[in-house]
């Protein structure tokens, strides 16, 4: 085994965060690289050791992550293998609920590195699963990962839809498709069912893979407060949260996004549920939307886009953030509450909360926190790679 795949070995000292599991190797952690003239991105690299002691497998990439860990232990990763991990994340949706509900039949099905399967995603559709590449290496095994797919959901499988062409590094990505790899989409299969609100999941034009499934739980949250409110639903892409709050006996739902094509969504959807307040959407700035509108809302949800991808716009960020919670807590009602959130990777928890009593102390308004919130529980944060943690949020309430 040792001798089948090229052989990456760590500086001394190294080699503690791997055997922590945690499964990325940086490129500053790396003593040598055996045969590396050949080794090319996306190969399969064995991890030693400063003493040549093997430590995991994972997918090579020239980049500040230089390998991916998908086992720490000393496997084939074969056909069997492949199939084996997919089915373990299955195995783990059910438990959850999710693979056979009546009542939501969408759901993230491998959620990278929380699953051992870092650079991957699966989310699945009514029978489609949908899946994104963000490392070379699993691109290259995807033919592998469709066929655990077909194995594991036999008949249920409709089709397989990959998108990975906007996930992939750039000088890998020229040339691929997004495409089926298996079955073909029909429109039927484009309608989703969550927590029994109807929704269109649009993978071919839509943002990530369709629809943002991470929110299922706090879309919960937010029917609680909703009855007789007016809400305000600011960047709202597929206006999930508006559906939920309308469908829950919110009083009026403003929709608000920038995107006319994402304000289109949003009326789909809302047109397909039923309830019997009211509903108005704006293709506008949120920014601008805001202003003038003291005093008008209960209830506002602040999800915004991942203000900051990369650790060298994160101050930016950061005032975007600030800004625009100050600007929803000058405006809201006494005693209304404000959903707050970040899906910024490199933006953690307590950076997050920090900038949000920032602009509370610029607002000058009382607030007390009521929840702290996460992503949906199919997307579950290894304990040992805790930056799997990206969706940050709060529940607020404002004197």
């Amino acid at each position: 085994m040792s001798n089948t795949f090229p052989q990456i070995t760590l500086s001394s000292g190294k080699d503690q965060s791997l055997r922590r599991f945690h499964p990325w190797v940086f490129s500053g952690a790396i003593k040598k690289v055996k045969d590396k003239a050949k080794l090319k991105d996306g190969d399969i690299v064995e991890v030693l050791d400063n003493k040549d002691e093997f430590l995991g497998i994972g997918h090579y990439q020239d980049s500040s992550i230089s390998v991916r860990i998908f086992s720490f232990e000393k496997i084939v990763p074969d056909a069997n293998f492949w199939r084996s991990k997919i089915q373990n994340a299955f195995d783990f949706r059910k438990k959850l609920g999710l693979t056979d509900s009546s009542h939501t039949n969408c759901y993230r099905l491998v959620f990278a590195e929380g699953d051992g399967l870092p650079g991957l995603i699966i989310d699945h559709y009514n029978g489609t699963c949908v899946l994104q590449c963000h490392s070379i290496g699993m691109y290259l095994v995807k033919d592998a990962i469709v066929e655990a797919l077909k194995e594991v959901y036999g008949e249920k499988l409709v089709a397989v839809f990959d998108k990975s062409a906007e996930t992939l590094p750039k000088k890998f990505a020229e040339g691929v498709k997004n495409e089926y790899l298996f079955g073909k989409g029909t429109d039927e299969q484009h309608l989703i069912l969550e927590n029994d609100h109807a929704f269109w999941a649009d993978w071919k034009a839509g943002q990530k893979t369709g629809f943002f499934l991470d929110q299922r739980e706090n879309r919960q949250m937010l029917a609680r407060y909703s009855e007789g409110k007016m809400v305000m639903n600011a960047f709202c892409y597929t206006g999930a949260f508006s559906v939920y709050a309308l469908t829950a006996g919110a009083a009026e739902v403003h929709s608000v996004d920038s995107s006319k094509r994402a304000i289109e969504l949003t009326e789909k959807n809302v047109k397909m549920n039923t309830f019997a307040g009211r509903h108005k959407s704006y293709a506008v700035d949120v920014f601008d939307f805001l202003k003038g509108k003291k005093d008008v809302y209960d209830v506002m949800v602040l999800d915004p886009p991942a203000f900051a991808k990369h650790h060298d716009v994160r101050h930016n960020a950061l005032m975007g953030y600030k800004r625009l919670n100050i600007e929803a807590f000058q405006q809201i009602k006494p005693g209304g509450i404000i959903f707050t959130f970040s899906c910024s990777q490199v933006i953690d928890r307590p950076l997050f909360e920090k900038t949000i009593m920032s602009a509370a102390i610029v607002a000058g308004r009382n607030i007390r926190v009521l929840h702290h919130l996460s992503q949906a529980p199919d997307h579950a944060v290894n304990i040992y790679h805790p930056e799997g943690e990206y969706l940050k949020g709060l529940v607020l309430f404002v004197e």
